[in-house]
C-alpha cells in the first residue's frame, strides 16, 4: 500500500490515511469507529502533513492516547509505531524513514493575542472538557451564550474570529479542535472543586 496506514490490531483491518484529518473514536460520526468501549466518541485525529503523520489526543477522553506505551497529546509517528486508542491498539506504517527523533514532539504555535472577551468565551468552551464530569465535546454556542449572559449570535462572531486567529480549518468538529488548541496551549486551565460547585 503506497502511503501511511492505520492497521487495527484486533480485526487486522488496514485504513488507508489518505485525507489531511482522519478522526478516531466510537461515534458514529468518525472517519476510523473503533467499538472498544474505552474509546470516547471523538478520540483523537490522526493528521498528515506531506509525509509526516502525527497524532493528536483530543483531551476529551478519560483513558487518553499512547505511542508505544506512553500518554501523549501530541506526537509524530515513526514507522511501525503503536498507538493505543483507549485500549484499542492499531500500528502505523508506511510511513517514510527520516532522523526524527522517536520521543520528538510537534512544536505548539505560539497563543494569539486574545481580548478579554475572546478568553471568556474560549473559557467557557473548554468548561466541560476540563471538569470532572464524563463530558464528551465542548460547549455549544448556546451553553456559551447563556454562561455569558450573551446573544447565541455574538458568541458565533466570537467563535469564527477565534477559529481564524488559531487557524483551525473548516470541518467537522471545529469547536472541539478549538478546544483542543487552547487546552494544550494551557490558555484555559480547569475550575478548581469550590468554582467549578459555584459554576453549577
Amino acid at each position: 500500500m503506497d502511503g501511511p496506514y492505520l492497521r487495527v490490531e484486533e480485526n487486522n483491518e488496514v485504513l488507508p490515511l489518505t485525507a489531511e484529518v482522519t478522526t478516531i473514536g466510537r461515534g458514529s460520526g468518525v472517519d476510523v469507529r473503533l467499538a472498544d468501549p474505552s474509546v470516547s466518541q471523538l478520540h483523537a485525529e490522526l493528521v498528515r502533513r506531506g509525509p509526516y503523520v502525527y497524532v493528536v489526543d483530543l483531551g476529551l477522553s478519560r483513558n487518553g492516547t499512547r505511542v508505544n506505551g506512553r500518554p501523549v497529546a501530541r506526537r509524530v509517528l515513526s514507522e511501525g509505531d503503536v498507538v493505543t486508542f483507549g485500549s484499542a491498539r492499531c500500528r502505523v506504517g508506511g510511513i517514510v524513514r527520516e532522523e526524527i527523533r522517536p520521543e520528538a514532539e510537534m512544536r505548539r504555535s505560539a497563543a494569539p493575542e486574545l481580548t478579554r472577551r475572546e478568553l471568556d468565551v474560549l473559557t467557557s468552551l473548554c468548561r466541560p472538557a476540563l471538569s470532572d464530569d464524563a463530558f464528551v465535546a465542548p460547549a455549544t454556542a448556546r451553553d456559551i451564550a447563556q454562561d455569558l449572559v450573551v446573544t447565541e449570535a455574538a458568541v458565533k462572531q466570537h467563535l469564527l474570529r477565534l477559529y481564524q486567529k488559531f487557524r483551525i480549518p473548516e470541518g467537522a468538529n471545529r469547536r472541539t479542535r478549538l478546544a483542543n488548541e487552547v487546552v494544550a496551549l494551557g490558555l484555559v486551565r480547569p475550575l478548581p472543586a469550590m468554582e467549578q460547585q459555584r459554576a453549577s
